[in-house]
């Protein structure tokens, strides 16, 4: 059987998903022979993936992803797609139905996927999020995808992500993965 090499990004990819679905601590070892890498790979994609806000602690038994104390919320990846005038209706569509959007990614021809943490539980934290914008020079990630991007959401119940995703679809905002953007999905 044929060994597939994967890159950093989709290894790491692969490994947050994996440690998301996990009940259990994970060892670097486990991980290692999982994605065929060193243990001192594995410590690596770990610190990058906690450089980028994600909630991994080490444990005696292993690497685990930290929910909120009491927490066992849902995530869902959706993809989505507007443009700059609509992103606070996109944001505002999450929260409004119990969803907290954890980050944003872009899957750019040239760069790769490029992901930024965003942690928007309400509307005030979207009003802070458009106000910052609007007083910088920057502007929305997705504007290098021609509008189109990612959310990572979180929520209480896979109804309430159902529900969301309806109401994103409603408003025209939910775009349908392309094939290879399936490994997007967790």
């Amino acid at each position: 059987m044929e060994q597939t090499i994967l890159s950093g990004d989709e290894r790491r990819e692969k490994l947050l998903a994996l440690l998301l679905r996990s009940d259990e601590p994970l060892s670097g070892g486990k991980i290692g022979e999982i994605y065929h890498v060193s243990r001192q790979v594995v410590v690596q994609d770990i610190a990058l993936l906690r450089s980028k806000g994600h909630s991994i602690v080490s444990t005696p038994r292993g690497y685990v992803y930290e929910k909120a104390a009491g927490s066992q919320n849902c995530q869902r990846i959706v993809k989505v797609c507007h443009t700059d005038e609509k992103a606070e209706e996109e944001l505002s569509t999450i929260v409004d139905f119990g969803g907290i959007v954890l980050d944003v990614m872009v899957n750019h021809r040239t760069y790769g996927k490029v992901t930024a943490p965003l942690n928007i539980k309400s509307r005030r934290d979207i009003r802070k999020f458009v106000e910052d914008l609007k007083q910088s020079k920057s502007s929305l990630l997705s504007n290098t995808t021609s509008g189109y991007h990612f959310h990572t959401i979180e929520a209480e119940s896979e109804d309430i992500l159902d529900e969301i995703e309806e109401a994103l679809k409603e408003k025209h905002f939910l775009v349908d993965f392309l094939d290879y953007e399936t490994t997007f999905k967790q």
